[in-house]
């Protein structure tokens, strides 16, 4: 072999080099934007729009707890205070002896 054809083959090699490089980036990429497209396609939310949702659903799971606890002590207050009333007219039989008796109409 000559060293014209050898240098030759050093050039062709590396060219082929560079080429499986090229063709290597190029699949990467092809890959990378199909995959990119099939993500977008199927309408997902980021990581910042399910942060933000869940922060919100954090925020009313409170709010409803705190009204819970509030409706609770309501509810226990109106109980005491029917029984209350139902003691007292009990205990006192002319609070009833006072009513007015309802009229037929």
């Amino acid at each position: 072999m000559t060293q014209t054809t050898i240098r030759f083959s050093d050039e062709v090699a590396r060219l082929m080099n560079e080429l499986a490089g090229v063709a290597s980036g190029m699949r990467r990429e092809f890959v990378r934007s199909r995959a990119e497209r099939i993500l977008r396609d199927l309408d997902l939310v980021t990581r910042e729009e399910f942060e933000a949702v869940k922060e919100g659903a954090r925020v009313v799971r409170e709010e409803c707890e705190a009204l819970k606890t509030r409706m609770d002590a309501l509810e226990a207050e109106l109980s005491a205070s029917r029984s209350k009333i139902k003691t007292t007219r009990k205990a006192d039989p002319a609070a009833t002896a006072n009513k007015r008796p309802r009229r037929n109409a």
